[in-house]
């Protein structure tokens, strides 16, 4: 398993899925699925920090939202798709993870800030509030991914999750004997290639050699030869350390989604502004055309302002170049009526919908096709995390044999 090729990410199930969230992560998450290996999962934990006085919606917000990222495309042949809370593994290293984390870790994180502080009086700050930033860290090391999808805002967690990562190393990757088994691993893999490896060491120890080191990692991780264990030595002594037994992930930015509202504002649940990802095309039509436009233009022929419209920001999504500068002529020049200028724009989100629709229709009608599908993802899911938590397990002493 190479860790700077799996990526994972997971999306709180709160309530029906729009066109925001397509233009905004599934969009990506079907690109990503057919470049690195994947897992999606469905963080109905996550959701239970703000949600857990009212849990009734819970499972249908789980399922819709799960034929919602099928029906954008994610593909469960090329990505792993599962439930958090299907997998108890995720908890249990959670757990032990909160053994070693600072309680001044979870307090800093701005995220943590601001949801507290915008808590009503009746509301009480929770663990899970608290803790969230260390629940989404188990998230991503279960796995041991190098690469986790993110806005500009989730850094900070990324870069709590990678602090722990590093702690945890520090503390428990530090065996008996490393160097010496670091050595005879590098027995098996060769004398040429364990010479350009020793190289490459001294250049990183000596000269602080970046891409030497970076080199050397992409090294050993295409030596098939060696074990798991061997290869994670042979990375850990690159840089004078233990054994890397949970590999430190990185943020993948991602771009800021560019979906407006149907008020001009961000697409959100919360606003109330949105399109649903499956809405009928009557849905559709009926939400744009009542959409307001430019204040100021009162009649037809009154020149309007795209840069002040709301409508714009989709022709800008929807509509080619050549159509663009058509909507910015006719309605500076009075020639189109705010209704002829939304047509096309209608026209797009249909088009775009209707296979959405179609994929889901399947989902919707075939309801145990889609628990087995997710049953075998989270088998496979488990697969990763058991192997994961054993050898957390072992090096924090709790492998009674």
């Amino acid at each position: 398993m190479d860790s700077q090729r799996r990526v994972v990410s997971g999306m709180r199930p709160t309530g029906r899925l729009h066109l925001g969230h397509y233009h905004g992560v599934l969009k990506s998450w079907v690109r990503l699925q057919h470049e690195y290996e994947c897992f999606f999962f469905v963080a109905d934990w996550h959701a239970m920090t703000t949600e857990y006085e009212q849990p009734q919606a819970l499972s249908t917000h789980v399922w819709d939202m799960l034929i919602d990222w099928l029906a954008a495309g994610i593909n469960p042949g090329s990505a792993t798709l599962f439930i958090q809370s299907k997998i108890p593994e995720q908890a249990e290293l959670h757990l032990l993870l909160s053994m070693l984390t600072p309680q001044g870790w979870l307090e800093r994180v701005p995220s943590y800030k601001d949801k507290k502080s915008s808590l009503h009086e009746s509301e009480s700050s929770t663990y899970g509030l608290l803790g969230y930033p260390l629940l989404q860290a188990a998230d991503i090391l279960t796995y041991r991914a190098g690469l986790v999808p993110v806005g500009a805002d989730q850094v900070a967690h990324i870069e709590m999750a990678r602090d722990l990562a590093r702690r945890f190393n520090h503390l428990y990757g530090r065996e008996a004997g490393f160097e010496d088994h670091a050595r005879l691993a590098l027995k098996k893999i060769g004398k040429k290639t364990g010479k350009l490896y020793k190289e490459l060491r001294r250049d990183f120890l000596s000269h602080g050699n970046n891409d030497a080191l970076l080199t050397a990692q992409a090294l050993v991780r295409e030596q098939v030869s060696l074990t798991l264990s061997d290869r994670e030595r042979l990375i850990g002594y690159l840089e004078g350390v233990g054994r890397t037994i949970l590999p430190e992930p990185h943020e993948m930015l991602t771009a800021t989604a560019k979906m407006p509202g149907l008020d001009g504002e961000k697409m959100s649940s919360s606003g109330n502004n949105f399109i649903p990802l499956r809405a009928e095309p009557d849905e559709v039509s009926q939400k744009i055309r009542t959409m307001r436009t430019d204040p100021a233009r009162v009649r037809l022929t009154d020149p309007g302002n795209p840069d002040v419209c709301p409508v714009w920001p989709f022709h800008q999504v929807y509509s080619d170049e050549s159509l663009q500068q058509r909507v910015q002529g006719a309605c500076r020049g009075g020639e189109w009526g705010c209704l002829e200028c939304k047509q096309p724009v209608i026209d797009a989100i249909v088009a775009e919908q209707e296979p959405i629709r179609a994929r889901a229709a399947q989902y919707e009608n075939e309801p145990d096709l889609l628990r087995s599908l997710i049953a075998d993802g989270t088998d496979n899911a488990r697969d990763a995390a058991r192997a994961t938590l054993d050898e957390v397990r072992e090096a924090m002493g709790l492998s009674y044999r």
